[in-house]
């Protein structure tokens, strides 16, 4: 399956010497970077681990292109690839993948102007082939404003199926109690084995997974951590250390299961009022309707609480996670950062803000509803009115049948048909 971090790929590695594709586990990092090497280590074999331990620079002595696989596994080889690219920067001869953050201080060095760095995720509607786009994320962005035309078989329950189906490319072809198996396994992995090996010590595994479980909650929202951790324990007047919450969170992100957005900050006086907390979301949607215990039926019937200020149904967050991680994709791909608006008192809301490089935005309001109408729009028209010119075009992703221009010039597309 050709993933659109391919195209990256395509464009960078013949010019980069060194590239580390990071991502959690199971997303493609090693099925895609071994397509582009001669030779492969791979440092979750104990044995070669042991042999690349005892001497890092034998991974030198492969032929190039060389893959790196888990390299943070042992973190000296970043040195050694490191110091190969100062003595010969020749692109197209180091690919690097981890499926963690080793803990600061493991490297000398962070790599900068030596190592690339691009990030995987889960697949994307369009990278699972259930729809064919016919709206270009990336054109979007480019401000020109084109007209927009295509139509989408995608409905509301093909949605909430592909919340559940994963985007990890080896839970696709599974079903029913199978993947439901494969998901719980994935997390009780990454709490019972990932977690220690990142050095926390979790005394009681049950209580990171029930933080998980709150986390999942408030997917799509800004609740605090305290407000998390209290969801985590209802009912405990004992509850664990601010601390302890704060560890949670940030194991969890060096193993990339926590995809938070960050709060998008403008330069200049156009927007004051702004929060500054990020919007939480887990790797991939399914990981939270797996944690959260959900079927398709009750999720469509409105079960399910959500954490945090933003009103709204729990399918509704979980939607926009999912067209968050669509929308993160291809922004990476276009060299767009992505990022969230909301004022401190929350009377406006952006829920996606993706930036180029000379600052114009494109705006993004997801709304799970097959239309849209003026009332939909009126925090895009908000964002208009003060950032004039620096707005490159809005949209609004919906489940609806239809891609097409408003009178107002605000786009409608259905999230099946955005594209790379």
């Amino acid at each position: 399956m050709r993933r659109i971090l391919d195209e990256e790929l395509d464009g960078l590695f013949g010019q980069v010497a060194a590239i580390a594709i990071d991502g959690p586990k199971g997303v493609g990092k090693t099925t895609t970077a071994e397509q582009r090497v001669r030779a492969v280590v791979r440092l979750d074999s104990k044995a070669v681990r042991e042999s690349i331990s005892a001497e890092p620079e034998q991974v030198l002595d492969r032929g190039r292109p060389v893959l790196i696989d888990e390299w943070q596994k042992v973190p000296e080889v970043w040195d050694v690839v490191r110091r190969a690219v100062d003595a010969d920067p020749t692109g197209g001869q180091f690919l690097l993948t981890g499926s963690a953050t080793p803990a600061p201080g493991a490297t000398a060095h962070s790599g900068a102007g030596r190592i690339g760095r691009l990030r995987m995720r889960p697949m994307t509607l369009a990278e699972r082939g259930t729809s064919q786009p016919t709206v270009s994320f990336a054109e979007l962005l480019s401000g020109r404003r084109e007209p927009l035309a295509g139509t989408c078989s995608l409905r509301l329950t093909d949605y909430v199926e592909e919340i559940f189906a994963s985007g990890f490319p080896a839970m696709r072809g599974l079903t029913g109690r199978a993947r439901r198996f494969q998901l719980d396994s994935y997390l009780h992995n990454a709490v019972d084995r990932d977690v220690p090996e990142q050095g926390l010590a979790v005394r009681k595994p049950d209580a990171m997974l029930s933080w998980l479980r709150a986390y999942a909650a408030a997917s799509a929202t800004t609740a605090s951590y305290s407000q998390i951790l209290d969801a985590a324990t209802p009912g405990q007047s004992d509850k664990p250390a601010r601390s302890t919450s704060i560890a949670y969170r940030d194991v969890l992100t060096t193993l990339w299961l926590l995809d938070p957005v960050p709060a998008w900050t403008p330069g200049g006086s156009q927007l004051t009022r702004l929060g500054q907390t990020p919007k939480h979301h887990l790797a991939d949607p399914a990981l939270a309707v797996r944690l959260l215990g959900l079927t398709r039926e009750a999720l469509l019937d409105g079960e399910g609480n959500t954490i945090g200020p933003q009103p709204g149904s729990l399918l509704g967050h979980l939607f926009e996670s999912l067209v968050t991680l669509c929308v993160r994709v291809p922004a990476q791909a276009a060299e767009a950062t992505i990022g969230h608006l909301r004022t401190r008192n929350g009377d406006h809301e952006i829920d996606l803000v993706a930036v180029r490089d000379d600052g114009r935005v494109l705006a993004i309001e997801v709304k799970l509803a097959n239309t849209v109408d003026d009332h939909d729009a009126r925090h895009l028209h908000w964002l208009a009115d003060r950032i004039g010119a620096n707005l490159a075009d809005a949209i609004i992703i919906n489940t609806g049948p239809n891609a097409y221009r408003r009178p107002d010039g605000i786009g409608v597309v259905p999230l099946g048909l955005l594209g790379p």
